[in-house]
């Protein structure tokens, strides 16, 4: 490697060490150098070897490839960390855009391997300037994928028919999306319940469905949070549009019950649901405030629907489409069980969960 290239990666081994709150005293304890040797990695003064490099990455919970790998370059715009300025948010988004990326090079190499197909990118072919626009964006996809205002059953399916991937990860914060050439990804938090999950899903989507329209008409005149209440606007009427909301005006019985059920019924947080409820003029302010101080527990949604369906984005980690691709490349002997896993994410638990395969020590 050329000196700019180890300058390059030493960079990366800073930030990592700084977004897990290491100082180089305990990095190079954990990976068995001295303290100056991290300061010349850092510098790009001092190479790694293979094993180093290994053992770097395990201490850091990165895959050795974020070390030796670009980034998309829609993701290389970000402030970079600093020893005396980081924040727990800065940390947080760092480690989730470190995800991303890696994620992104998960999607490139089952592409690689002839196993996916990704579906074309969706982009709203409207003018998006503000909330009214946003909500109308939502309404359009819904329309083509032909789902009325029926339930979104699964946000990873929908997503991916929009040319999204999806990756759960347990590292906290909420979630973050990216467009690398022909590749769609976005990467939520697990942290959570399973609605907050979908509704973070959806604002990732809406990212990429309003695209570059959202960020010219909109983004010239507004502020970050302007912009980002928008999508959350397409976000909250692609998950439960207001539109069925207005029927509980009519419904019979306790209106918290009526929005029980259909937080239960559409799969949203009880937070959206009062939300969706209030665009709707279905309650007043006040009524809004006094029901948010009124959480629906856990039972009551599912017994409003008799327990059924099960929690979307509960125990899912990857697309459909990837494990599938993933299998399929496994079968076909393109990749070890190892790294099937690996591509897995938690999807599967055991190697013993994958079938048995004859070549397996010719797998690359």
């Amino acid at each position: 490697m050329s000196a700019l290239d180890w300058t390059e990666i030493g960079e990366r081994v800073r930030e990592s060490r700084l977004a897990m709150r290491f100082s180089q005293e305990q990095l190079a304890q954990a990976i068995g150098l001295d303290r100056t040797m991290i300061s010349k990695i850092e510098a790009g003064s001092r190479r790694l070897d293979a094993l180093e490099l290994a053992r770097l990455a395990q201490a850091l919970d990165h895959p050795i490839s974020h070390f030796l790998t670009a980034p998309p370059a829609v993701m290389s715009r970000r402030t970079p960390l600093a020893e005396d300025t980081t924040t727990d948010a800065a940390l947080a988004s760092y480690r989730i855009d470190t995800a991303l990326a890696s994620w992104i090079r998960d999607i490139r190499l089952l592409m690689s391997l002839g196993v996916l197909v990704p579906q074309p990118i969706r982009r709203y072919p409207g003018k998006v300037d503000g909330r009214a626009a946003a909500e109308a964006a939502a309404t359009w996809l819904r329309q083509q994928l032909g789902i009325g205002t029926d339930p979104v059953q699964s946000m990873a399916d929908l997503c991916e028919q929009c040319g999204q991937y999806l990756l759960l990860t347990d590292l906290p914060g909420d979630g973050a999306s990216a467009v690398d050439g022909d590749v769609a990804a976005a990467v939520i938090s697990a942290n959570g319940d399973p609605g907050r999950r979908r509704t973070t899903a959806a604002h990732e989507l809406g990212h990429l469905i309003l695209g570059d329209e959202y960020s010219t008409d909109l983004g010239v005149h507004a502020s970050r949070e302007e912009r980002e209440a928008t999508v959350e606007a397409f976000a909250a009427e692609l998950l439960l549009p207001a539109e069925v909301v207005g029927r509980v005006r009519t419904s019979s019985g306790p209106i918290r019950s009526a929005l029980v059920h259909l937080a239960a019924e559409y799969r949203t947080s009880w937070t959206l649901a009062l939300r969706q409820a209030r665009a709707a003029a279905v309650i007043s302010r006040t009524e809004e405030s006094a029901l948010r101080a009124c959480v629906p527990t856990f039972a009551e949604f599912r017994d409003s629907l008799g327990w059924t369906p099960q929690p979307d984005l509960d125990s899912i980690r990857v697309s459909p489409g990837i494990a599938h691709a993933v299998m399929t490349a496994y079968r076909n002997g393109g990749i070890t069980s190892r790294r099937a896993m690996e591509l897995m994410h938690g999807e599967l638990t055991n190697e013993t969960d994958l079938p048995p395969r004859q070549d397996e020590d010719d797998a690359p």
